[in-house]
């Protein structure tokens, strides 16, 4: 008679879930759990992932508004492994939904923005901004001494896809917006010699492969689409 195998211990422990807050930093204390969240644990030797940082964040997003937000900036930089955890999670809510609606979320900062159909994957039972979205917004909205090692472990890392060629067009074909300047600024800091000159040549800023009509789909700028 086969015998079956014993059951898998949970990779997330969350307040409620089975243990209470007092509990669960008891037993981080005692080292039989590691916090690698705010509210959330895991065991000492689990390998903490992008999917299992983005399940502990969902957690603290309430059920009600989790698939109307998506996760970015800061906080989609963490769950990609790329920055430490904000002190708030930044939520990103698409310009065509209503969100009014959403300000009494806690522990959340709201940024209305315009989503295109490329921007966002789901990791975990969350939205999270693309790893390319994620860096254009870095780039865009934090300040720099945050967003250089952001912006680096994002290009550091070839599965997020994300390359500073791609990434300086990216920023270059946003319409007129505050901030551009000194986006492109942040990007000079991490390679001056692609940048520095001024604007990127549109026409020849990247690789046959990622040509402009990606970055079109991608940031939804009408204006570049069709242009090769």
């Amino acid at each position: 008679m086969a015998t079956s195998s014993p059951p898998q211990p949970p990779d997330l422990y969350s307040p409620g879930r089975p243990f209470t807050w007092p509990e669960l930093q008891a037993l981080a204390a005692d080292g039989v759990l590691s916090r690698f969240h705010q509210h959330g644990f895991t065991l000492p030797d689990a390998a903490v992932s992008a999917q299992l940082r983005a399940r502990a964040a969902a957690s603290a997003v309430p059920a009600s508004v989790r698939q109307r937000v998506v996760a970015g900036r800061m906080t989609a930089a963490w769950i990609y492994g790329c920055a430490e955890e904000p002190d708030r999670l930044a939520l990103l809510v698409d310009a065509k939904r209503r969100i009014s609606s959403l300000r009494n979320t806690r522990g959340c900062t709201l940024h209305e923005v315009r989503l295109g159909p490329f921007d966002v994957v789901s990791l975990g039972g969350l939205m999270v901004s693309s790893p390319l979205r994620t860096a254009v917004d870095i780039a865009m909205h934090v300040d720099t001494h945050r967003a250089l090692p952001a912006l680096a472990g994002l290009l550091a890392r070839p599965e997020k896809d994300v390359r500073l060629r791609l990434l300086v067009l990216a920023i270059e074909a946003t319409p007129r917006v505050p901030h551009k300047r000194a986006a492109l600024d942040k990007l000079a800091l991490l390679a001056p010699a692609l940048v520095a000159g001024g604007p990127v040549d549109v026409e020849h800023a990247v690789d046959a492969p990622d040509g402009a009509e990606h970055v079109a789909e991608v940031l939804g700028v009408t204006h570049l689409k069709g242009k090769t």
